[in-house]
């Protein structure tokens, strides 16, 4: 739709200093005369839109301009003042703070009263989250490779990537970029990275694709589980799982059924029921369990 380009290209004249009239007829796939007639419309709908002939011109909006309300409805600007906020929560500046401002300057309406929307993605590590999340930025708009120390599982290492993405997932934020360790593209969560610093190496961006953060890609070859809760669990079920993993028998307690990718993330979930749990499959995770509970006892019976 016409209007929808037109926003489309407004959006993309107020993200860059500069662009061209075959880019835009390229990105919105239409004709370069068609670009011209929505550059003259969007003028004539009050935008400041300055177009430079020749070499090194193009289209460009006037420098200072602001986004009048007119543009987006109340729902979209809140929405997006909702989103920024999410963002804010977790930053070490004023950074989006002042970004807010200026996208509500006159509507200071948007500021206040009518939000419906509030995001916080702050956590316990909000302080140590917050320099890391800045310091991926800054490599990934300068192109520079990112060092640090790494904990996973199989031990500590350190690593050297090419930062393309910083993610939020599983409520977590997570670095996607090429690994020179592994020569392949990770995903790497900054929880676990320490020691954070930019590289005195630069690189030349790669292909790079977009991280499949799908769970069965993230948590492949998961088990079936079968277990009996104590019906004082039912709450975190439901928030961990569902409604639908459990049966209520009988006697009140829960049949448990779902599926897991991890045995060592399983027994220590399980753990943390402590005697509200019974596993029932897999059996070899059982006797497993029954294997790091004796060594429990015994790690107690010293004192």
């Amino acid at each position: 739709m016409k209007i929808d380009r037109l926003i489309g290209i407004l959006s993309i004249l107020l993200q860059r200093d500069m662009v061209t009239a075959p880019y835009l007829a390229e990105r919105f796939e239409v004709s370069r005369r068609t670009i011209s007639r929505d550059i003259e419309n969007l003028c004539k709908a009050g935008i400041p839109i300055i177009t430079r002939q020749g070499a090194g011109g193009g289209i460009s909006v006037m420098e200072n301009y602001k986004v009048d309300k007119t543009v987006l409805t109340r729902s979209e600007m809140q929405d997006i003042l909702a989103g920024i906020r999410g963002l804010h929560s977790i930053h070490g500046t004023n950074y989006y703070g002042q970004l807010m401002e200026k996208l509500s300057a006159g509507s200071s309406d948007f500021m206040e009263g009518d939000q419906s929307i509030l995001i916080d993605l702050a956590s316990w590590y909000k302080d140590s989250l917050a320099v890391k999340i800045q310091l991926v930025r800054e490599a990934i708009a300068s192109r520079t490779e990112l060092e640090f120390l790494y904990f996973s599982p199989k031990g500590e290492s350190k690593r050297r990537i090419e930062p393309y993405y910083l993610i939020f997932r599983w409520s977590s934020w997570y670095v996607w970029g090429w690994c020179g360790r592994r020569k392949d593209f990770r995903l790497f969560k900054l929880n676990r990275a320490e020691e954070l610093q930019l590289s005195k190496n630069h690189f030349e961006k790669r292909k790079a694709p977009m991280p499949d953060l799908s769970n069965e890609k993230i948590f492949s070859g998961g088990f079936q589980v079968k277990a009996i809760f104590e019906a004082a669990c039912k709450w975190r079920l439901v928030e961990e799982f569902g409604r639908e993993c459990y049966e209520e028998q009988e006697d009140g307690r829960l049949l448990f059924h779902g599926e897991y990718t991890d045995q060592e993330n399983l027994i220590t979930w399980l753990l943390t029921f402590g005697d509200s749990v019974q596993l029932l499959k897999p059996e070899n995770i059982r006797e497993e369990m029954k294997r790091v509970i004796g060594n429990m006892q015994k790690n107690y019976g010293k004192y």
